[in-house]
């Protein structure tokens, strides 16, 4: 990404330091060292206030960021991201149906391959917040938005939807499993 490049090199013919930066940009200094070796890319609110600190336009700023950034969202590790939600989705579901039938009809043995089971789904789901975060997926699509002209306070309202979205997926699903559990409690233990 070009980012890194274009911050180190108005940083430098502003003779800023890091941490000069850092400061008026509100964030660490350890945040504006992300940005200059790649590691994590500005979000919308940063982009903003480095083309102004830096007295340039944000197209300027993220030049040939975008068309990459479009093929960023569109690439491989998205679609691998999305075949690895479906994956922990499956593991989810397997792992909220499955105990009770594996412990009545395993014992013990049912409850080490449950075990298994969720430490699997574990494992899936750190590796596609990994992902996620690797990519910068979030931070691309609001970038990419607002260079095709969407308001940013929709953006940030997108942004909080998006945050609440797993809460209220999480609250359901924690509501299905509770009731799939009692009615299959109810039913092996009931027989």
């Amino acid at each position: 990404m070009e980012i890194a490049n274009q911050i180190k090199k108005y940083r430098g013919k502003l003779k800023w330091s890091q941490e000069t930066l850092a400061e008026k940009a509100y964030v660490s200094r350890q945040t504006i060292s992300s940005w200059e070796n790649n590691k994590s890319y500005p979000d919308i609110h940063s982009l903003l206030i480095l083309s102004k600190l830096f007295n340039i336009s944000l197209d300027e700023l993220v030049k040939g960021d975008v068309e990459s950034m479009k093929n960023e969202i569109e690439n491989h590790d998205v679609k691998k991201f999305n075949a690895m939600s479906w994956l922990f989705a499956v593991e989810y579901a397997l792992v909220v149906l499955t105990p009770i039938p594996l412990m009545k009809y395993l014992g013990w043995l049912g409850g080490v391959i449950w075990g298994i089971l969720v430490c699997v789904s574990l494992f899936t789901a750190v590796k596609v917040e990994k992902v996620k975060k690797a990519n910068n997926i979030q931070t691309y699509k609001e970038i990419r938005a607002f260079m095709e002209g969407k308001p940013l306070d929709q953006i940030s309202a997108d942004r909080i939807s998006a945050m609440n979205k797993p809460i209220v997926k999480a609250a359901i699903s924690a509501a299905v499993a509770l009731l799939v559990c009692t009615v299959m409690f109810w039913l092996f233990f009931k027989l």
